[in-house]
């Protein structure tokens, strides 16, 4: 039986104090977001709102420009399903195929995406803006879905193979006693083993693709297909910043992807933790 000691007690107290620090940034977006315009200017960020109110959130939901804010959030959510779905067939299909093979050339293959892991994306953006824009991709999110894809293939692919070379062949010698095909193993023996890998490669590229500023400011520029993130920066400006309405907008943005988050939060952490029960 464990003894509750000192030692406990001051490790719980240093895991209150650090998960009150990294609360307060939450603090402060929830606490300003009910704040009214001009208490939102005129008290400090951290002081707690004297009339709280949900008004900035039906001011931004209800605005004029409240059509570009579903605008933006309709195509946020339709470029990460389009480049969630290609990184789990194409990336786990390429894995299971790589980490299965051990020729000389699949061992090449793999370094290869490694390096596509290890290289920053930022290097790629000029090509890669060059090969979407010849292919009829830019200004559409359908296209930026699979510019997504292309950008994360790596990172799918280095997930799914660490979790393919974990796996017993066993079940998939059985079923090719059974007469079943390559094909046919993938799909019914194999892929359903997968689930933690890919609950961990849904996550993270639904994270990635959901927050990320740069890529659509530079793929969707000047068409009318506007990303969430692009949205919510139109809301700062030139001379008038309303930080109320901001934070309320990052709050709504914010909701969506922490569902999904709690959803695969499970096969998210079985994902990291490797392994699967026979």
């Amino acid at each position: 039986m464990n003894r509750y000691t000192k030692l406990t007690l001051l490790r719980e107290i240093i895991v209150w104090i650090a998960a009150l620090l990294l609360l307060s940034p939450f603090y402060f977006l929830v606490n300003i977001a009910l704040k009214t315009r001009e208490d939102s200017i005129a008290t400090p960020a951290f002081e707690p709102a004297l009339k709280p109110t949900f008004d900035n959130f039906v001011n931004v939901l209800a605005s004029d420009t409240s059509s570009t804010l579903y605008l933006g959030l309709f195509n946020s959510m339709l470029i990460v399903v389009v480049a969630v779905f290609g990184l789990i067939v194409l990336g786990s299909t390429a894995a299971y195929v790589l980490a299965r093979r051990t020729s000389r050339l699949s061992k090449f293959a793999f370094y290869m995406v490694l390096i596509g892991i290890v290289v920053p994306a930022q290097l790629g953006l000029v090509p890669l803006y060059i090969g979407a824009q010849k292919l009829g991709l830019l200004g559409s999110p359908l296209g930026m879905g699979v510019v997504y894809i292309a950008m994360l293939m790596p990172l799918s692919v280095f997930l799914y193979a660490g979790f393919v070379r974990a796996l017993p062949t066993e079940y998939e010698e059985a079923a090719n006693i059974d007469g079943a095909s390559k094909l046919r193993t993938y799909i019914q023996v194999v892929f359903p083993l997968l689930a933690p890998a890919t609950g961990t490669v849904a996550t993270m590229a639904g994270i990635i693709v959901w927050n990320d500023f740069n890529t659509p400011l530079i793929f969707l520029g000047g068409s009318e297909n506007p990303t969430l993130p692009v949205v919510i920066y139109s809301y700062v400006g030139e001379f008038n910043i309303e930080w109320n309405n901001i934070f309320s907008v990052l709050i709504i943005a914010m909701i969506p992807i922490t569902v999904v988050y709690l959803i695969f939060q499970k096969k998210f952490i079985q994902g990291f933790s490797g392994g699967i029960k026979s």
